[in-house]
């Protein structure tokens, strides 16, 4: 019998990973996502004018992020079948470390308290794709950094991560059907 928590996927990397085309292309086919909350809180804190961003305020981008994982996770346990996360609440951990800033507490108590499933996909980079945009403004090095910092965090707080390999969408997209079956 699947618990509630046992239906939720989360599908976690770097930029450039080809992780966000994966999550659309299963959403296509019907599967229900959450999307990452960094571009759409970048977005926002772009057009109301906030300080909230990665290139700013990166606690307080940290703290956005936290709370956007954590509704979607609160969101995601009244949803019916499986619920497929880009990111999970670890990331925003994981990217605090990254920069270099400590971790707050609570980000570790929401991590405990809000737990997924015990295997986690995680997509390496893939240099062949990445690219930079308005809100993508990683560095490649950063981009190369993100990965093991993800690994990292979501290994000490116990997950089994599941590479993916670099594939074609339709080769991931099996990947992750057979992961949810």
């Amino acid at each position: 019998m699947l618990t509630n928590i046992d239906r939720l996927f989360v599908i976690t990397g770097g930029p450039g990973s080809g992780k966000t085309t994966l999550i659309n292309a299963l959403a296509a086919r019907g599967l229900t996502v959450m999307p990452e909350g960094a571009r759409a809180i970048i977005q926002q804190q772009v057009a109301t004018g906030g300080t909230a961003l990665p290139w700013s305020n990166r606690l307080a981008f940290a703290e956005l992020m936290l709370e956007w994982d954590v509704r979607a996770y609160q969101a995601a346990l009244e949803l019916d079948g499986p619920v497929i996360f880009d990111r999970g609440i670890p990331d925003a951990l994981g990217y605090l470390e990254l920069c270099g800033l400590p971790v707050p507490p609570h980000f570790e108590e929401a991590a405990q308290k809000h737990r997924y499933p015990r295997r986690v996909v995680v997509a390496p980079l893939w240099e062949a794709i990445f690219t930079q945009d308005r809100e993508r403004k990683q560095s490649l090095e950063e981009a190369r950094a993100t990965y093991p910092a993800m690994v990292d965090i979501y290994s000490r707080l116990g997950y089994e991560l599941l590479p993916l390999p670099l594939a074609t969408v339709e080769e991931r997209v099996a990947i992750v059907r057979s992961i949810i079956e």
